[in-house]
Order: C-alpha cells, then structure tokens, then sequence
C-alpha cells in the first residue's frame, strides 16, 4: 500500500506491507518523473495551445499490470460511477487487510471471489469471466498479449497500457467520449473513432498526450441526449 502527500515543495510517499520498498523506489516514475512530455511536437496551432497551456503535465507509469486491469475491465460499456461503486464493493468485501485499510487482494485470489459477491457488486458475469481469465494470464511480464485474453479488446488495452505503462500513444478506440471531444477539438465538430485516429495520425507516438491535454483543458462539445444510465440489479 502507497500513499502519496504533499508538504511543502516535497511529494512524500509512504509505502506499507509486501513491496514496500518497490513502491517507494517507483514512486518518481508514478508521478511521471521518466515521461518526456517535451517528445510531443505541435503540428497544429490548437495542439500548440494545449501544450502551452498544460505545461508541467506528465503520464505517469505504475509498472502494475494487473492493478490497472481490473478497474479497466469493470468500466468496459459502463457509467464511471457504476463501475467505481462495483470497485469499491469489491475491495471492501473481499480485498486484504493492511494497516487499517483495506487493499486489492493478489492476481490469483480473484479466482476465488465468489458469484455472488460479484453479482452484490453490480458487476455482470461478462466482467467476471473476464477478470477471472485475466487472473490465469502472465500479464505482468507480458502486457503484449493482453488481447489475447477474451474480454479485452482495444480500448481495454489502451486503458491498462496508459495507467501501467504510461504508454503516450495508447488510443482508447471505443470510448464513449474521446473521439467527440477531439474532433472538437480540432475541427469544431465532434467526430468517430476512424476520425479521431485520422486527425491523430500526425502525432503517431504521442496520441495519447494529445488526448490527455485535450481532456484536461479543452473546450468540451455540448452534451446531447441523456447519459448513460447508472444501472442497479444487485437486488434481482
């Protein structure tokens, strides 16, 4: 377990339980200390904007696969809120005691959560048989073969890639969202995934810092129609 605070000019950690001190000698790269934000060069006046007006913002990496897998195949198709509330039932029910606090439980125990803790959770079976695939998978050492694992398609990928790896050209093809906001971002109108990735092309390496300074400081498109809708069947 990790905690990160801030005094003074100082981001302290405190690291706690197995790993400790592989926490603690990752926590710069956590906060983004290896990124090179400066690798993004602005081929348009609007990505020149971002830059200049996000100055100081880095892609940090947590080098934990699995860690990050999870909570991105709880939000595959879902509303945040729902996929957080099924996240934090998880934890709190089935997750490990540390220091007063409780902490995801190891790869392979996730093949041991009951259905019907996942079902209390709101997370449907698809979910579950795809955590549970993933908890068989080498995916720590072998982060390439993640679409292999049934379940986990392109946007899954490129969610885990991000948080794990801090990869800065990952694309969440698919997402609800991100496509709209960059073809706003650069064209006034919100567009697709084929016109995302048409509009990205130039920025081949550093896709996923445009979206993220897109995200961050942008102009957002207007919201039409009504939101995805949180769903509750834990009671069915």
């Amino acid at each position: 377990m990790l905690t990160i605070s801030r005094e003074d000019k100082t981001v302290v950690g405190r690291a706690y339980g197995d790993g400790a001190e592989w926490l603690l000698d990752r926590l710069p790269r956590l906060l983004g200390a290896d990124d090179e934000p400066e690798a993004l060069t602005p081929k348009h006046d609007v990505v020149a904007q971002l830059v200049q007006g996000a100055r100081g913002v880095r892609i940090g990496a947590s080098d934990r696969v699995w860690e990050a897998l999870v909570p991105a195949v709880l939000e595959q198709k879902v509303p945040g809120a729902e996929a957080w509330r099924a996240w934090r039932y998880l934890i709190n029910h089935v997750g490990t005691d540390l220091h007063g606090a409780k902490v995801p439980p190891p790869q392979r125990a996730w093949l041991d959560i009951p259905s019907w803790e996942w079902h209390k959770s709101g997370a449907e079976p698809v979910r579950m048989r795809t955590i549970r695939m993933a908890a068989t998978a080498d995916v720590e050492t072998k982060p390439e073969h993640l679409t292999s694992i049934h379940g986990i398609g392109p946007w899954t990928e490129a969610e885990i890639r991000i948080r794990a790896l801090g990869d800065p050209d990952a694309v969440p093809v698919g997402d609800y969202h991100i496509a709209g906001q960059v073809g706003f971002a650069f064209t006034g109108q919100k567009t697709d995934d084929a016109g995302m990735l048409e509009l990205l092309e130039p920025y081949a390496g550093q896709r996923y810092r445009v979206i993220r300074l897109i995200e961050l400081i942008a102009p957002k498109p207007a919201r039409r129609g009504s939101r995805m809708p949180v769903r509750d069947y834990r009671d069915f």
